[in-house]
């Protein structure tokens, strides 16, 4: 059975789960255009591994992340982080789900409106204004 955990209740849960790690399987595009969970400030380590076609996804897990931790298991609205915490948990992993995601699931705000730390991706768009020459 997988565990739904609120972003709202995350703090609670690290405080009662000192050996938690969070996991963001997005994609790096959206990593750079959304922004990313900040959980240093939160005390635990973050680990950025795309979940998709790529059937290395839990090889990748299996090299970073050590079976002794909790892993909360996020994406944008807790559908892939879903899919990832199954495949995880049949590899002995504690994982658990990130219900509302980054962004919100419609019904939860999700950790980047939830209050908890992030880095927000900025873009900047350069223009190049035509020059008109006075005489």
């Amino acid at each position: 059975m997988i565990k739904q955990i609120k972003s709202s209740d995350i703090k609670s849960y690290i405080k009662n789960n000192p050996k938690t790690v969070l996991l963001d399987v997005r994609t790096e595009e959206e990593w750079k255009t959304v922004g990313k969970p900040d959980s240093d400030s939160l005390g635990i380590k973050t680990f950025f591994i795309t979940i998709g076609q790529d059937p290395g996804f839990i090889d990748n897990v299996k090299k970073e992340i050590n079976k002794e931790n909790q892993v909360l298991v996020m994406c944008a609205a807790g559908g892939r982080s879903e899919i990832a915490v199954q495949l995880m948990q049949k590899e002995g992993y504690s994982a658990h789900n990130v219900s509302d995601g980054f962004s919100g699931n419609g019904q939860d705000p999700g950790w980047q409106n939830s209050g908890l730390p992030s880095v927000i991706a900025v873009s900047y768009t350069h223009l190049t204004l035509p020059t008109k020459r006075i005489v």
